[in-house]
C-alpha cells in the first residue's frame, strides 16, 4: 500500500468537513464587504480591494489549516483509528507523507476556489472603478497567492512535526497558532532589537540572542506576505521570490523529515 491511497482518503475526508464550507461562505462574505468598503474609499479603492481579497485568501487559508487540517492528523491519534491504519501493509512514513499530500491538495483545492471569487470580486471592482486601478498588475496578485499557498503548506508540515510528538490535538493547535504568530511577528522584533537605540530603549544580550534564537528557529512567514506589493502593483525580483521559494521548501522538507524521524520512535499509548 503506497501513500496515494492515503492521500486520497485525506483529501476526501476534508472535503467532506463541514468547516470547508463554513470557511468558503466566510471568505465570500468577506469579499462582499471588501467591495462595498472599497467602493467607500474612492482615492485608494483599487488598492483596498487588492489587500482585502488578497488578505481573505490568506485568511481562509489559515483557518483550513488549523480547523480541518489539524483534525485529519490528529484525530487518528486522539481516537486511536491510527492502531487500524498502522496494521495494515502500510509504513508510519507512508502514513505520515500520504496524510500531508492529502492535506496538499486541499490547501491547494481550496485556495483556488476562493482565489476566483476573489480574482472576481478584483475584477468587477476594475470594471467599476476603472480610474482607480493605474498600478494594477495580476502577475503580483498570483504570485502573492501563491507564496501564500507555499506559506501554508509550511504551516501544515509544522503542525505534523508537532502532531508527531505532543499528546492531543489541541496543544498542536495551540503550537501552531504560535509559530504563525510568531513567523510573522519576529522579523520585525529581531529588527528591533538590533538597533534599540532608534526607538530610545534598551535591550540585554541575552534577549538579543534569545530573540536571534527564536528568528532562526521558527520559520519567517512575512517573507510570504507580498500584499502591500501585489495592491501597490510593485514588480517584487526574481531573486527575492527564489529566495523565498527555496526557503519555503527546503523549511517544509526539514519539518516533515523531523515530523517522520520522530513518528517513526514514537510509541502509542
Amino acid at each position: 500500500m503506497s501513500l496515494w491511497p492515503v492521500a486520497a482518503v485525506t483529501f476526501l475526508e476534508g472535503i467532506r468537513n463541514r468547516a470547508i464550507y463554513g470557511i468558503t461562505i466566510f471568505a465570500l462574505l468577506l469579499l462582499i464587504a471588501g467591495n462595498l468598503v472599497a467602493g467607500m474609499i474612492m482615492q485608494e479603492v483599487g488598492k483596498v480591494m487588492v489587500d482585502m481579497a488578497l488578505s481573505t485568501i490568506a485568511l481562509s487559508g489559515l483557518l483550513l489549516v488549523l480547523f480541518v487540517g489539524i483534525n485529519l492528523m490528529a484525530k487518528d491519534l486522539d481516537r486511536r483509528t491510527i492502531y487500524m491504519v498502522l496494521s495494515r501493509p502500510i509504513s508510519r512514513p507512508q502514513y505520515l507523507f500520504g496524510k500531508f499530500l492529502g492535506m496538499v491538495l486541499l490547501i491547494v483545492t481550496t485556495i483556488a476556489i476562493v482565489s476566483l471569487f476573489a480574482v472576481a470580486a478584483i475584477q468587477l471592482t476594475k470594471i467599476t472603478y476603472p480610474d482607480y486601478f493605474a498600478h494594477f498588475s495580476w502577475a503580483s496578485i498570483f504570485l502573492s497567492i501563491a507564496l501564500t499557498t507555499l506559506s501554508l503548506i509550511l504551516l501544515t508540515a509544522l503542525s505534523f512535526l508537532f502532531a508527531s510528538f505532543v499528546s492531543t490535538s489541541f496543544l498542536t493547535l495551540v503550537l501552531t497558532i504560535l509559530s504563525y504568530l510568531i513567523g510573522h511577528g519576529i522579523n520585525d522584533v529581531k529588527a528591533l532589537i538590533e538597533a534599540p537605540q532608534q526607538v530610545g530603549i534598551q535591550v540585554t544580550p541575552f534577549t538579543v540572542k534569545l530573540v536571534q534564537g527564536v528568528y532562526y528557529l521558527f520559520p519567517n512567514l512575512s517573507l510570504f506576505d507580498i500584499k502591500t506589493q501585489a495592491a501597490h502593483g510593485l514588480t517584487v525580483p526574481l531573486a527575492t521570490i527564489g529566495w523565498t521559494v527555496t526557503y519555503g521548501l527546503g523549511y517544509t522538507a526539514i519539518a516533515m523529515l523531523l515530523a517522520t524521524l520522530i513518528f517513526s520512535k514514537r510509541e502509542f499509548p
